[in-house]
């Protein structure tokens, strides 16, 4: 089945990766299915939404490789709400009330004082007219509920399975604000139903939400959409992450240089049955990835196990792959050039490091030359093969060297990667002095 799924995130700041899980694993599903991805944002906050946060989550879905085939803005669609929140009050089904925050709260620690559940006790069902009357004299504006049916609701779960929650144990929940905005349940369902939405994939958080949805959705529409909640990401700590505080963002992992397939895999592969390991592409992490394989419990997100999968995919990466990339870095050093440093470089950026080497310089921390080894460098100096050069020149030469000093192992290997690169460890060298060239290597043993 050609599954319209979506994603709709609201536009208050950066998504984190775990959002990107959510976006991924929908997008995925309508990729394997041939169905559709929508990406609608949550912005009837409008004190709280910006529109440099909505170009911002495109701009990070577009990264990870993701293609909405429709956009769409809550707030675009206020008088659609408004029309349904209409008829909703007009039967009963929403509600006003009058209470406080405080007396709510109030309400709230009395009921757990008497071993009661602090569930909404619906007396704003039995206020009069002239009651109404007199809070809105004080100036009290009320907040609208949705008077929910008090049975069992029942799901079939596409991650958790078979799923009940008895709505008698359930306060009717807040729709609309005492200010008139709306909260996100009734804009959602709305929107899930008018646009199609035949399957909604979201985090195990928003499992205590569905049961309202449904009824929404058997009130507003003969059709309701089946349900799957995959697991949350933490932080290695076991935090959770926030738009609001940058944790984890997709922008600051593209800005640090992060591979987007690298990013997708991870957060897609973390917390199922498969192991993290690279993929070819988001088609075969789509042909790769299904709900059933998504484990009930909170997965870690830790940077320096997505920083080993970041340097697998770059290892195994074609020069003809990156060579864009690698001349937006200033990088111009060709296959040869890539080939022999893709090995040790975990983020991309980190190829430039290894460029200036070449070009540039010896680095700034580069390890002193030490003046024990004052003769080994004019005898290797003596014994350096004129060009031309190929991958066999290395070992050539270290075998020339080796036979003159008695040097082997690491007292012959480790003074010359020092003088050439500056560096204890690094790319391989017969791969490496080609590039660096006879005059470069012959002023760096002077």
């Amino acid at each position: 089945m050609a599954e319209i799924v979506r994603f709709a995130p609201s536009p208050t700041g950066n998504i984190h990766i775990g959002n990107a899980r959510t976006a991924l694993i929908n997008w995925l599903l309508a990729l394997k299915t041939g169905g559709e991805f929508i990406l609608r944002y949550d912005d009837t906050d409008q004190e709280r939404s910006r529109d440099e946060f909505a170009q911002g989550i495109a701009k990070d879905l577009e990264w990870l490789g993701i293609k909405p085939n429709r956009i769409e803005k809550q707030s675009a669609r206020m008088a659609a709400y408004d029309a349904v929140a209409a008829k909703l009050k007009a039967s009963g089904r929403l509600y006003p009330c009058y209470e406080s925050a405080d007396e709510l709260d109030r309400k709230r620690k009395r009921q757990r004082a008497r071993g009661l559940p602090p569930v909404y006790d619906r007396s704003a069902l039995d206020m009069t007219a002239e009651q109404m009357t007199e809070y809105e004299a004080e100036g009290r504006k009320p907040h609208w509920r949705f008077k929910l049916d008090q049975k069992t609701v029942s799901w079939n779960d596409g991650v958790r399975g078979a799923q009940s929650i008895e709505c008698d144990s359930v306060s009717d929940p807040v729709l609309i604000r005492g200010d008139g905005t709306y909260l996100y349940t009734l804009p959602s369902v709305i929107d899930d139903i008018e646009m199609g939405v035949t399957m909604v994939v979201r985090g195990d958080d928003h499992v205590t939400n569905t049961a309202v949805q449904i009824q929404l959705f058997e009130l507003l529409s003969d059709k309701v959409p089946a349900f799957a909640h995959h697991n949350l990401l933490t932080s290695s700590s076991g935090e959770g992450f926030s738009k609001r505080l940058g944790s984890m963002s997709l922008r600051s992992m593209r800005e640090d240089g992060y591979e987007a397939l690298s990013v997708a895999i991870f957060a897609v592969l973390i917390g199922t049955s498969e192991p993290v390991h690279p993929l070819a592409d988001m088609a075969a992490l789509a042909d790769l990835f299904a709900l059933d394989k998504v484990s009930r419990s909170a997965s870690k997100f830790d940077l320096a196990d997505l920083g080993h999968l970041n340097a697998r995919i770059l290892h195994e990466t074609d020069y003809d792959v990156i060579a864009d990339r690698l001349a937006g870095l200033a990088v111009t050093g060709g296959e040869a050039f890539w080939l022999a440093v893709r090995g040790n470089i975990e983020r991309l950026p980190e190829v430039k490091d290894w460029w200036d080497i070449v070009e540039v310089g010896l680095p700034d921390d580069a390890i002193a030359l030490s003046e024990d080894d004052a003769d080994f460098y004019a005898k290797a100096l003596e014994l350096l093969p004129r060009e031309p050069w190929d991958n066999t020149t290395w070992k050539s030469w270290t075998t020339a060297i080796k036979t003159e000093t008695g040097r082997k192992g690491k007292g012959l290997f480790m003074p010359l990667r020092v003088a050439l690169t500056g560096r204890s460890h690094g790319p391989e060298l017969a791969a490496f002095l080609p590039i660096l060239g006879y005059q470069k290597t012959s002023d760096r043993l002077s």
